[in-house]
């Protein structure tokens, strides 16, 4: 018997700290900040899912009250948008009786962990307790299913709609195996717009050599597979030296499954000269793998230079992202932290805005050493144009002092570039129309902006910079918009409501008309009306909502008039309502004193006639010897002069008639004879 996913969230507050203790996740993959990479292009099979306890994490839109959300039992996914567009993915579970829920979140900028405390970061989730293959799909429902119990019926949908994800952004997805067993699933990408699979082939980025020339330091241009670095080095060869390669260290494995940093140790040091470093087979029968399991090419080859001993010049920086409030400098050689001046004084900036260090430190510094030394400013540099990053000699009386204990001379610079930041805020213009409605939607294009993207309600999409769209439903609607100007992006969504202008004519007023009486007309018709314009058949029109009583001239013969009201709405719109009144020669209710059966069309029925302000009317027919021939207490239901199908004969029937006057209230019984003739 399966447990449903309703918990009390007390029980789990209370107990949450003992049972990580007795069963923590401590397998990779099964944190934020272990999650695997994911290549776009791969289906991830998890055979097992090793048990642990969950860490609550908020759920927004669902009742946190009723129900315990946490990654019980998780695996975590971690990859970036290369174009941005809907992301589309299938958890299906090997046990078709499993339970698995998920979320995404969008950590770019943060650290993974902020997924358990931060709404912010939520982008789409799926809680169900359904047990069904769940996900993110272009037929899903809503942002978030909430915890469910799995016997509910209809059950609650396993797909969410397939989010709009941007690139340059990072995410994180989170799949938790509600059930205790570990029986695992299969994870595949496919069905949306947006790409995940990094564009970039594997290759080598440089390499620099230690100060004793025995190791050498690898940067990749990528995170590739710790486990396609071998132990020994086989990967790699320095043609036509003497010292030859022992072993390889991929840096950060043991808490990853990627690597972009190798330590290769030599037996001997290598003297002052140019070399060489190229890839290989390795003993494992490749070269190094990215995450897509793409090779570095056989052959592939860095060059590489170890100087006698002299100054690391200040000559690279880190290209900044949109308005940067930290700026990081990038050394051949590591820098020995402890020389960098806390308070960011070995170094100033100047260009055409003010910036300010406060601080600087080098970044992740190992045995303390750091390539990266980050400048803190005191707040983002927002305005465009080129800056420049001045080296001098800071409080701490040097400036900055390599591994090999080389002070760089003050005075060096390097420069940047900066564009303005950009705003996708937009105002729109409401069209109103009668059937559809079309707004005009407009953003300024300030700071060179470039691209684009508008998103309506999740589906019509377009690239101008101020588009228009006719809208032939009515209802809540959301439009984002994504704008770029190939440095900085930004994102606004906008969400209205768009009302229905449910304008219809209608009135009511009499289906007939007597000699000497008042016809009233009343209008009944809904919508915001501005207009009325009534046309009764008489030759009389008004405009008034409620218009005075009308009176019609009879003739000999019945006639029958149209009355038509037609109304207009706040929007200008038109309805129309027709309908027809009946007026009479007379109301004299009377019963013929003979009628002719033969169906030639005249007289050859027997009722009451003009009976129009009858109510409780009762018609009967006696023959000869009494026998009640017919009955109604519809005035306008004719005696055709037959019994049970068979025509009665000629001769004297008598009739009863009884009904209430409308006008009066007076009640009238009547009886009288009639002549079948045939």
């Amino acid at each position: 018997m399966h447990c449903l996913k309703y918990l009390f969230i007390l029980v789990l507050l209370l107990f949450t700290e003992i049972v990580t203790a007795q069963n923590g996740c401590t397998t990779l993959g099964q944190t934020p900040s272990t999650a695997f990479p994911v290549c776009g292009v791969d289906t991830f099979t998890q055979s097992i899912v090793p048990l642990c306890a969950g860490k609550g994490m908020p759920v927004p839109g669902c009742d946190l009250s009723g129900a315990s959300y946490a990654d019980k039992n998780p695996f975590w996914y971690t990859f970036t948008c290369y174009v941005s567009g809907t992301l589309a993915f299938t958890i299906t579970p090997d046990d078709p009786n499993d339970d698995y829920d998920w979320q995404l979140f969008d950590i770019t900028g943060r650290d993974p962990n902020d997924v358990y405390n931060d709404t912010s970061l939520f982008v789409v989730g799926n809680w169900a307790g359904t047990y069904a293959p769940t996900g993110a799909s272009a037929n899903g429902v809503g942002t978030i299913q909430c915890a469910s119990d799995p016997t509910m019926v209809p059950p609650v949908p396993t797909f969410s709609s397939s989010p709009i994800i941007l690139k340059g952004h990072t995410y994180i997805l989170m799949v938790s195996h509600f059930l205790d067993t570990q029986i695992g699933y299969k994870l595949s990408f496919a069905g949306g717009t947006a790409v995940i699979t990094d564009p970039t082939n594997p290759d080598l980025l440089y390499a620099d050599v230690s100060c004793d020339g025995k190791q050498l330091h690898l940067k990749l241009n990528k995170k590739m597979k710790c486990s396609s670095v071998t132990a020994t080095g086989s990967d790699f060869i320095i043609p036509g030296v003497a010292s030859k390669i022992v072993s390889a260290l991929a840096v950060g494995c043991s808490s990853g499954f990627d690597v972009d940093s190798v330590v290769i140790n030599l037996n001997t040091s290598l003297p002052p000269g140019n070399y060489q470093l190229a890839v290989q087979n390795g003993s494992d029968g490749n070269t190094l793998l990215d995450n897509c399991d793409r090779e570095i090419p056989v052959g592939t080859a860095i060059n590489f230079v170890v100087y006698g001993r002299q100054p690391t010049p200040l000559d690279s920086i880190i290209p900044p992202a949109c308005a940067p409030n930290v700026l990081q400098l990038h050394f051949d050689k590591n820098i020995q932290c402890n020389s960098v001046a806390a308070n960011g004084s070995d170094f100033s900036v100047t260009g055409p805005y003010p910036v300010k260090i406060t601080s600087a430190n080098g970044d992740a510094c190992s045995n303390g050493g750091s390539k990266v030394i980050d400048l803190h400013l005191s707040s983002p540099v927002v305005k465009a144009g080129t800056y420049t990053i001045h080296l001098n000699t800071g409080s701490d009386g040097n400036t900055i002092i390599d591994e090999c204990g080389e002070e760089t001379p003050a005075g060096a610079t390097i420069s940047f570039s900066i564009k303005d930041t950009v705003s996708a805020a937009f105002s729109y213009n409401l069209i109103e129309g009668c059937r559809s409605d079309t707004i005009n939607y407009f953003n300024n294009g300030g700071s060179s902006i470039t691209n684009w993207l508008w998103t309506f309600d999740s589906s019509l999409t377009s690239a101008q910079q101020n588009p228009f769209v006719i809208y032939n439903t009515f209802g809540g609607k959301s439009t984002q918009l994504i704008v770029t100007n190939g440095f900085c992006s930004d994102t606004t969504v906008q969400n209205f409501y768009l009302n229905h202008d449910s304008l219809t004519a209608n009135f009511t007023g009499p289906d007939y008309y007597c000699p000497d009486d008042l016809a009233y007309f009343r209008d009944t018709s809904v919508g915001n009306i501005i207009s009325w314009n009534w046309t009764f058949g008489n030759g009389n029109t008004s405009t008034q909502q409620f218009p005075p009583a009308q009176t019609y001239i009879s003739s000999q013969r019945e006639k029958t008039l149209g009355v038509q009201l037609i109304v207009e709405s706040n929007k200008r719109c038109y309805d129309t309502a027709v309908k027809f009144i009946k007026v009479l020669n007379n109301c004299y209710i009377a019963v013929p004193t003979a009628f002719t059966p033969n169906h030639d069309g005249k007289n050859d029925y027997l009722y009451p006639l003009n009976a129009y302000k009858a109510t409780g009317l009762e018609f009967r027919v006696f023959n000869k010897y009494g026998q009640q021939l017919f009955e109604t207490k519809d005035w306008t239901r004719k005696w055709d002069g037959s019994f049970n199908g068979f025509e009665q004969p000629s001769g004297v029937y008598v009739w009863m008639l009884q009904f209430t006057n409308s006008d009066t209230g007076k009640k009238v019984f009547q009886k009288g004879t009639t002549v079948l003739i045939r």
